[in-house]
């Protein structure tokens, strides 16, 4: 069989038309690619290139690589106080009794934790799905009277979710399988004061016993051009984000070391925009912010890793509090132009981000650490 079957490729080989080898000179230039390092010059009668280049460093134009460039007429500034912030409401979502089983490691039962920029927006959300996993919360916040008002809002909404629930310090009760009324406080602080940071974790230590877990949500980003951005403005953002984010964090490392706890868990709130760069709005601080929150979280996760200390990122991309919905409002080509880079086609709700930071937090993530979870509809992908 393999004879014959070389008997006839060799006939066909015979069969093939010749074919002649260019000997000379014209030939042999005419069929040779030469490889050169000098870039090439592209012809005038390119009429791909002259189209496609002819806007070339015109901002705003309309053609390819528009949609990619930044608009330096985008500008939003943080609201200074807060009557300038659009009102939200207090608890979105709801934890409502478990009534749907899932793995017990997601629960927070007996475990106090600690939420920064926990009065409004994300990280009050936040804050609510500790509460509804079982935690105990300490608000903190530089609106104190705010960050009292959604902490009285979190317990009376668990309260109406469990009407039989019993009043119990879950620091000091030994009681068990007793649905307890969480224990939510407030604190008022300057996160980027490492004083007021110090005397605030002591505070909390005193009220609730311990602190078992840490979200940085304290945060904001403003929209300014690199060049026309105030320096004293970017310092106060860089104080807030990055300072902030540090100050907390070592300071509840140092309880957590103390107390030789092996489930402290730590979740960084980062941003997308520490992995890309946003547009149209130019936020070049911002952005560097967020980067270096998130690589902070990856240096302290290998830094305290021999001390069973996990900490993770999450980087969510835009999500539709209330304050980007007044920024939406004011600026509505900003909404066709950001979902129109989400592959899910829409912008997160803030309640998207209650099961990463319950994951993250507890025993069910037990061995991830250093970890950047993204929520942002795709936007990163792409």
């Amino acid at each position: 069989m393999a004879k014959q079957q070389i008997v006839r490729a060799a006939t066909r080989a015979l069969a093939w038309p010749s074919v002649t080898v260019p000997t000379t000179r014209a030939h042999l230039h005419a069929t040779q690619r030469y490889v050169s390092s000098t870039p090439g010059r592209r012809s005038k009668d390119d009429s791909f290139h002259e189209s496609s280049s002819a806007t070339l460093g015109k901002p705003g134009f309309d053609h390819e690589g528009s949609s990619a460039r930044t608009d330096h007429t985008i500008e939003v500034k943080y609201p200074e106080s807060t009557g300038e912030f659009p009102p939200e409401p207090k608890v979105q979502g709801r934890g409502g009794p478990h009534l749907k089983r899932t793995l017990a490691q997601f629960s927070l039962e007996g475990r106090v934790a600690v939420v920064t920029g926990g009065a409004r927006g994300l990280g009050l959300v936040m804050a609510q799905s500790l509460v509804a996993s079982g935690a105990d919360v300490a608000i903190v916040d530089l609106n104190k009277e705010e960050a009292e008002n959604s902490a009285r809002a979190l317990v009376d909404q668990f309260k109406k979710d469990n009407p039989d629930s019993k009043s119990a310090d879950r620091a000091t009760s030994s009681q068990e399988n007793v649905s307890r009324t969480p224990k939510v406080t407030a604190y008022h602080c300057d996160v980027s004061n490492p004083d007021a940071v110090e005397s605030t974790i002591k505070s909390i230590v005193s009220e609730h016993g311990k602190i078992d877990h840490l979200v940085t949500s304290a945060g904001f980003t403003e929209n300014y051009d690199a060049i026309s951005y105030p320096y004293e403005r970017m310092k106060k953002l860089w104080g807030v984000n990055v300072d902030g984010t540090y100050l907390f964090a070592t300071g509840v490392a140092k309880h957590l070391m103390e107390r030789k706890c092996t489930t402290g868990s730590m979740v960084f709130i980062g941003s997308m925009s520490g992995s890309i760069v946003n547009v149209p709005q130019p936020q070049a601080p911002y952005n560097a912010a967020k980067a270096a929150v998130r690589h902070l979280a990856a240096s302290m996760a290998v830094e305290w890793a021999h001390a069973n200390i996990r900490v993770n990122c999450i980087s969510p991309g835009y999500m539709l509090t209330a304050l980007t919905r007044k920024i939406l409002d004011e600026n509505p080509e900003l909404n066709k132009t950001w979902t129109s880079l989400i592959p899910m086609g829409k912008m997160g709700r803030p309640e998207d981000l209650m099961g990463p930071v319950t994951f993250l937090l507890s025993d069910a993530s037990l061995y991830v650490t250093g970890a950047d979870l993204r929520v942002d509809g795709g936007y990163t992908c792409t």
